[in-house]
């Protein structure tokens, strides 16, 4: 299995900065780019902050801190990152276009033996690997939101992947402080199929007036144990981006994915979660 010592982060945004993050924690040289100016310098200072709370809250010592910052580096150009890479993880919004094209130019550009892997919660993986050339180097890692503090990463693996690429995959993802799932290339892998369902259905209560979204989020915590409600968890995700899955889905597996109208009115009137201050919560820091 091959040893995984530089990995490049495409992508600094939501998921990307915390794959970095915890890339660099695992002792690998990371390469964090992502193609809008100053999105990667942002992405950086992300990770720092996340570090600072860890010194503040004793988990973490300043050295550690400045030593793992010390081994990201930050760019906005995705071919050099790439080159040299060991892993090269994508971490870029849910759009198979944007994605087929990264994987098209990380087939030309990576080293014969990177493993490519791509962080989508809900696209077909192998269509990615399609464009890249070498599809039995492609799988999914599909983390978590936050990247540095949830411990799930769902590794898919389609019809040609590798079983090299496959293990190198779960190994790096466990030496990461990561625990992984090995899932099928199926519409939604095993996650999001779960979760965006439970989503649309607190949706549809709120919309048929069964009960207010903090009480159904007080059902699941409280009566179900989940650490954070659907409807709170959908408002961290961002609503635009549970909508684009849920149409997908839709288009997939059928009518029972199928996006409410809730959902639709929400993001066309631009209330998407967090980022935007107004979803099905109010946050006063987007």
């Amino acid at each position: 299995m091959s040893d995984i010592s530089t990995v490049a982060v495409v992508g600094a945004g939501t998921m990307g900065h915390g794959i970095a993050q915890v890339a660099a924690q695992a002792g690998c040289r990371v390469r964090l780019v992502d193609v809008v100016a100053g999105a990667a310098r942002a992405g950086l200072e992300r990770v720092r902050d996340n570090l600072d709370g860890a010194v503040q809250r004793g988990k973490a010592t300043t050295a550690e801190r400045d030593a793992v910052l010390g081994r990201i580096e930050v760019g906005d150009d995705p071919a050099a990152a790439v080159r040299g890479a060991d892993l090269v993880i994508e971490a870029v919004p849910e759009d198979l276009a944007l994605k087929q094209g990264l994987f098209a130019m990380f087939g030309r550009t990576a080293p014969p033996g990177a493993v490519l892997a791509t962080n989508t919660s809900s696209l077909s993986v192998a269509e990615i690997a399609a464009s890249s050339a070498r599809p039995g180097r492609v799988v999914g890692m599909h983390f978590f939101n936050p990247a540095h503090l949830m411990r799930l990463v769902e590794v898919v693996a389609h019809p040609l992947t590798d079983a090299e690429a496959r293990d190198t995959a779960v190994a790096t993802a466990r030496r990461m402080g990561k625990e992984p799932i090995v899932v099928r290339d199926a519409p939604g892998f095993a996650s999001s199929r779960l979760g965006v369902i439970l989503g649309l259905e607190a949706m549809r209560m709120v919309e048929e007036g069964v009960a207010s979204p903090e009480d159904i989020d007080r059902a699941m915590t409280l009566g179900y144990n989940h650490p954070v409600g659907p409807l709170r968890l959908t408002d961290l995700v961002g609503l635009d981006v549970r909508l684009a899955i849920g149409r997908y889905l839709h288009r997939m597996l059928g009518e029972r994915f199928a996006p409410p109208r809730i959902l639709e009115r929400m993001v066309a009137e631009g209330k998407l979660g967090r980022k935007s201050g107004q979803g099905f919560y109010r946050w006063t820091d987007p």
